[in-house]
């Protein structure tokens, strides 16, 4: 269940040489970006965009001014002394073996294994619990580079054969291939123009969602519309593919087909976000009946969600939030599906259910209390059996498997333990480590890890997880990292990084807020966070600082903040509204346009959280928080290092381009403000090698500006 990587310049790079190990560095001199004379009308409101013509990215004067920026940003980390080192170290904690949970169709087990400084992990396949591991996929022989990712796999009901996705350079697109498994031989099936896509296997072929290629020459174009589902036979051209469902009049839907395991019936999930609605419709059709077609199960997109987990039987086992906030799961009768023809299998409690599945005839369900999982197993009829002891609060994931299945599979790890895989007997109710890694030089005993509860502005209480070395003491005056997300019913659970390990080592606390916005506590936490209720969002994360500060955690010379992608708007926001409140800020590939964000790619699926700027109420209350627009002339904002990607196809880099250029041109000049740039890497860092590089500038960044001076081997 689903509960929703030679340089041309304006200026002179540097205004000065930066002062080795000193804080107060000075402020380069920005690249100076054209302005041109353009207004927008919004319900009588005029706004300008003086940097539209950095919408697009690929014309020779933006890629240019990318030159130009990454030509500043790129000297000031190198002159950072431990910079070098910092990177070494990040490395070094990462160089650890990792595995995911096991997952298995007929006789197969599939699990990904790095062996610690892979670029992509590795695809195993073996047989049985006791069979030899081979590799099956290494998407590290696809490029030189590393920046080619196996983006989907899912085998067949009979183990046959299985499809895999393939994304170059962190791009939201696939292509798809197909594998004959005993072989290994990939077949001559090929699929383009993936995106947003499941593969559900029926017999010898499979359903997959995909857009309409573009006329030739126009790769560019708008072809984020009409999204198209197919059936692919084995063996043949895509060409040659049969359309399944399309919906040409409602261009902006999404249209997901999944099959039950059985393979009787395929479900049709629609959902329509960019008209603001945050659910979804379901169709169902019987795959025994060769004529049949998709029956409505729930006709219409309203808010509420439907996620099918498989059939008892004829019935659907469905996951919900319609009349339960915080979900409940149902048996809906496809020939009646009215609800009050509904039967409840699994009732709404007062903690939201955070995943269900099925597996060995069972039920599987998570349930997230103050934002730590806590797993049962019901019997598909719904009758509670028994809880899975978890070795202590913290992320599970997993629990899912064949309805033959004897065991499963799941993951636990928190914020000081690392992700570990246990086996869980379904018949003994026991669990035991199936795999543990061991993480080089890091010894969970000498950190603490706490949550705390603050009041935020208008009294709710938010949670908030704390990691730090062992001895802390509270006088205001240690180096803390305040991340948060709030947004999309995301739950932002307590994970485990290594590369983290680098801040909390240098004494950095590391701070973890939930804030509204998300799904730590079912739908009503989420709706009020969104659209109108947004401002309770960027309250909820102000007050976790202020409480930080309060409580003599850290200071507000001391204290950073970080988020990516809705989490980048937060950071934007938050430091437009009190920049006196942050040291640094590092907003990564947010959405930063919040009038024009629905313009580009798929951005109008954002609709159903933000609202839309085509609407005077949404407009109002988007124009007074977007970061792009609320920059004021001569404040001294926090050190600020923006990250975006070249590929991020997802949030296009004009938001953070055009940001960047405003707060570079209206800041005052006491504290830097810089753009980094990464080449061949999208919405999330496209290899491991870039996302260390990144991750060790943006502590290098962080820790310079707040005075931190690390103790590193060199």
């Amino acid at each position: 269940m689903h509960v929703w990587n030679t340089l041309a310049r304006y200026v002179a790079v540097l205004g000065a040489a930066l002062a080795a190990g000193s804080v107060a560095a000075q402020t380069p001199a920005y690249v100076t970006t054209r302005k041109i004379e353009h207004v927008d009308d919004y319900h009588g409101t005029k706004v300008a965009d003086p940097y539209r013509w950095l919408e697009d990215e690929t014309s020779t004067e933006t890629e240019k001014w990318i030159e130009a920026q990454n030509a500043t940003t790129f000297p000031y980390l190198e002159r950072i002394p431990y910079r070098a080192a910092l990177l070494k170290r990040v490395t070094e904690l990462n160089d650890y073996e990792r595995y995911s949970a096991p997952s298995r169709k007929g006789p197969y087990l599939f699990y990904f294994r790095n062996s610690g400084l892979q670029n992509q992990s590795v695809l195993y396949i073996q047989k049985g619990l006791d069979g030899a591991a081979e590799v099956l996929l290494d998407p590290n022989s696809w490029s030189d580079d590393g920046t080619v990712q196996l983006s989907a796999f899912e085998a067949s009901k009979d183990a046959a054969y299985a499809v895999y996705g393939l994304s170059r350079s962190g791009s939201d697109w696939q292509q798809y291939k197909v594998m004959e498994l005993a072989t290994k031989r990939t077949l001559d099936d090929t699929i383009d123009w993936v995106k947003v896509s499941n593969v559900a296997w029926q017999g010898k072929g499979f359903y997959y969602s995909r857009y309409p290629e573009p006329p030739e020459g126009h790769e560019k174009a708008s072809i984020n519309e009409n999204h198209q589902v197919f059936f692919h036979a084995l063996g043949t051209k895509q060409a040659a593919d049969k359309l399944v469902y399309e919906d040409a009049a409602n261009g902006q839907r999404f249209h997901v087909v999944y099959t039950t395991e059985d393979e009787r019936f395929a479900i049709l999930e629609v959902s329509e976000r960019g008209k603001g609605k945050d659910g979804n419709a379901l169709f169902v059709r019987d795959l025994a009946k060769p004529d049949g077609k998709f029956a409505p199960l729930v006709p219409e997109i309203t808010n509420d969600t439907f996620n099918v987990l498989d059939n008892v039987g004829d019935k659907m086992l469905v996951a919900t939030n319609h009349g339960a906030p915080n979900w409940r799961i149902v048996l809906i009768d496809p020939a009646k599906p009215e609800e009050p023809n509904w039967r409840t299998a699994v009732a709404e409690r007062a903690e939201p259910i955070d995943s269900a599945h099925t597996a060995g005839g069972k039920l599987f369900v998570s349930y997230l209390k103050d934002v730590a999982t806590h797993a049962y197993v019901f019997s598909l009829d719904g009758k509670p059996e028994n809880e899975i002891a978890l070795p202590g609060p913290g992320t599970a994931g997993g629990f899912d498997g064949p309805r033959d299945a004897t065991f499963v599979f799941y993951s636990f790890n928190s914020l000081s333990v690392p992700v570990t895989i246990y086996r869980y007997d379904i018949a003994a109710r026991t669990s035991t480590v199936f795999r543990a890694p061991k993480v080089p030089s890091y010894d969970a005993a000498a950190f603490e890890t706490k949550q705390v509860f603050y009041p935020s502005k208008d009294g709710t209480r938010i949670p908030m997880f704390l990691v730090y070395r062992k001895g802390l003491k509270l006088d205001g005056n240690n180096p803390t990292m305040l991340y948060a997300y709030g947004g999309f019913n995301v739950v932002l659970s307590p994970t485990f990084s290594a590369a983290r390990i680098a801040l909390l080592e240098q004494g950095v606390v590391y701070a973890s807020a939930n804030l509204r916005g998300g799904g730590e506590y079912g739908e009503s936490w989420h709706r009020q966070g969104i659209k109108l209720e947004k401002q309770n969002v960027f309250d909820d994360f102000i007050a976790a600082a202020e409480w930080l500060i309060a409580q003599k955690y850290t200071s507000s010379a001391k204290l950073a903040i970080m988020g990516g992608s809705n989490g980048g708007l937060l950071v934007g926001a938050v430091m437009n509204q009190r920049p006196e409140l942050f040291r640094v800020a590092i907003p990564q590939v947010g959405v930063m346009d919040m009038l024009r964000f629905h313009k580009f790619t798929i951005g109008w699926n954002w609709i159903a959280d933000y609202g839309s700027s085509d609407d005077p109420a949404e407009f109002k209350a988007l124009y007074a928080y977007s970061p792009l627009h609320n920059i004021k002339a001569g404040v001294k904002y926090p050190a600020t290092l923006i990250t975006t990607a070249d590929h991020d196809d997802r949030v296009v880099p004009a938001h953070s381009f055009k940001y960047a250029a405003t707060l570079q041109s209206l800041a005052s000049r006491e504290n830097p403000v810089l753009i980094r740039i990464e080449t061949k890497s999208g919405h999330g860092a496209s290899s491991l090698t870039k996302q260390l590089e990144t991750t060790a500038d943006i502590y290098a960044f962080t820790m310079f500006n707040l005075g931190v001076t690390p103790t590193l081997p060199r």
